[in-house]
């Protein structure tokens, strides 16, 4: 998928209508906020209506006169605006730990950027393990996570504790107490895990 690129038209765009904005909340007429930011009627004319690239220099007066953060002046620009559509029946097939004979996983996608914060997977079990006392492997992990039954019943195991889920439950956990199905009741199952990882910030 090709990545976006903005355009200098779209960002001055986007900054004329912060800085038209930050004036307004102040309550402030054009000649007065060009007064208090040192520029001319003129050129405060063409920076809200995005006809001019501002230098840092002017960037810098605005926000001083509008009382905000430097950075709130490019809010809007990120470049990041994908939006994942998975079709139905779609998704890629991973390896997973807790894979195997009638288990299976497929990652729904995710956003583009420098880390994933979502992690939604379709967990399909078709047959159980035939290890005794283990269904699964219990798994743990960094953040929280959802999981909702979409078919079938199953036991799942939270630390603990035991939950019997059939299609319509969900449950919310943190992913740092081992959990995961501990026994099958009917097949087939699928259920929706989403996990929302910590952020790096």
């Amino acid at each position: 998928m090709p990545e976006s690129k903005l355009t200098p038209e779209e960002v001055n765009h986007v900054i004329g209508e912060r800085v038209r904005g930050a004036r307004q909340d102040l309550g402030l007429t054009m000649e007065r906020f060009a007064e208090e930011a040192g520029l001319s009627l003129g050129m405060l004319s063409k920076i809200e209506n995005g006809q001019t690239s501002p230098s840092l220099t002017t960037l810098t007066s605005l926000s001083n006169a509008a009382g905000i953060p430097f950075t709130a002046l490019f809010r809007g620009l990120d470049e990041e605006h994908d939006a994942v559509l998975v079709p139905p029946g779609g998704g890629i097939e991973i390896a997973h730990e807790g894979g195997g004979k009638g288990r299976t996983y497929h990652d729904l996608g995710a956003l583009r950027g420098p880390h994933r914060q979502i992690e939604p997977v379709l967990v399909t079990i078709t047959q159980a393990d035939k290890v005794a006392d283990q269904v699964f492997p219990l798994f743990q992990h960094a953040g929280v996570e959802m999981i909702h039954v979409l078919e079938g019943k199953l036991e799942y195991g939270y630390g603990a504790k035991r939950y019997k889920l059939e299609p319509g439950s969900t449950m919310q956990f943190r992913g740092e107490v081992a959990h995961g199905p501990t026994q099958l009741i009917e097949l087939p199952i699928r259920f929706l895990s989403i996990k929302v990882h910590p952020t790096t910030d």
